[in-house]
């Protein structure tokens, strides 16, 4: 009954989204609502980017749809602290969706939405949840609160801008946070944790409809769509939140050890892609938040590949990572912090071969500068 219901969200999740998701279509030919073509841009034509607007009214309404009709059959148990981290997740999304959907339609200085994310990432440790326990990484086990705290906002802020960064070729930022919620569904189901595995998997219907158009749409026949900030500050802070909520373990896991590494192996290329380009711009003098051709996919479609194919070749890495991450843990090696030393060669190792057979990227210009600082 249970998973017959989280499919049934599913569905209304992917048939809701859908509908918005062409709504938006049409709204924004009609408002004339497209991306800018420029210099640091590589698609051509008109494409919306108000596609992220279809993601949290679908995450919310049917979230709260089901909970409740569960919890009125005595279907599934609803712990009230659970449901309180819940309650506040939805409103860090929403005051993170009103400041990208601002960004999207005028354009903010990005010191206002660094701190959008500051106070929606606050809203989490408010509600009790919070990173405690390292589980060896580092040799460090049980951390004091006000530490977790800290360490808790500073990891949902570095996630959701990376979810922002890695924003730049079509399905990547959907297409990981379909290949992390699906896993972190599944590991919450393992563990007979609902409201996690509902949410989780009514993020994947949402999203599923908006990858289709994002990747394989066709500009010409109006029927391709991009999700601007106001979808991937969202979708970040929602893959946090339950990567944060797993860490935090649960009473029937018997081997809660390599939780927290089993968790951030969902986000560790996005990750992993955002610090490296960080240290280039701050080992060339840039502003970290200057785009330029550093991340993975330009290297990638450098070397000839196409858009497409370095999607599929990215989604490949992550799910590779979580594989391996998973059974090295629990099964072979048992050690956090010699598998996160593998993972970081594997890394760094096959970026170095990028590095060897990828063509030279131009750097960008004052324009472009101007352009991503907010500045008119």
């Amino acid at each position: 009954m249970k998973l017959l219901c989280v499919f049934i969200a599913f569905l209304l999740s992917f048939f809701i989204g859908q509908s918005i998701v062409l709504k938006l279509y049409m709204f924004s030919y009609r408002r004339r609502l497209f991306d800018p073509v420029d210099g640091r841009k590589t698609h051509e034509g008109h494409i919306p980017r108000l596609g992220g607007m279809a993601f949290l009214p679908t995450q919310c309404c049917i979230f709260i749809l089901v909970v409740v009709v569960l919890r009125h059959f005595n279907v599934i148990y609803v712990d009230y602290l659970l449901l309180s981290q819940f309650l506040l997740l939805i409103l860090g999304l929403g005051l993170l969706f009103i400041t990208g959907l601002v960004d999207d339609l005028v354009g903010i200085y990005y010191k206002w939405k660094f701190a959008a994310q500051f106070v929606a990432a606050l809203l989490l440790p408010i509600s009790g949840l919070w990173i405690n326990n390292l589980d060896g990484l580092l040799g460090i086990t049980v951390i004091p609160d006000w530490i977790g705290v800290i360490m808790t906002i500073f990891i949902i802020v570095f996630i959701i801008n990376a979810f922002n960064f890695i924003d730049g070729l079509d399905g990547l930022c959907s297409g990981l946070t379909i290949l992390a919620c699906t896993v972190l569904g599944t590991l919450f189901f393992r563990h007979e944790s609902w409201l996690p595995v509902i949410f989780s998997f009514i993020t994947v219907g949402a999203l599923a409809p908006f990858f289709y158009y994002n990747v394989y749409g066709q500009t010409k026949r109006k029927r391709r769509i991009f999700m601007g900030d106001t979808g991937s500050m969202t979708l970040g802070l929602t893959v946090a939140f339950l990567m944060i909520r797993y860490t935090a373990g649960d009473s029937s896991d018997p081997n809660p050890n390599g939780n927290i590494l089993i968790a951030f192996s969902v986000v560790l290329v996005p990750l992993l892609d955002v610090v490296r380009v960080v240290c280039i711009r701050l080992l060339k003098r840039k502003p970290i938040f200057l785009p330029d051709k550093h991340h993975i996919h330009h290297y990638l479609v450098s070397m000839g590949i196409s858009r497409r194919k370095a999607l599929y070749i990215i989604l490949l890495i992550a799910f590779g990572y979580i594989v391996f991450n998973m059974c090295f843990v629990r099964f072979v090696l048992n050690n956090n912090n010699i598998v996160l030393l593998i993972d970081l060669i594997l890394w760094f190792g096959g970026l170095w071969l990028f590095g060897k057979v990828r063509h030279p990227q131009p750097e960008n210009t004052a324009q472009e500068l101007l352009i991503e600082s907010g500045q008119p």
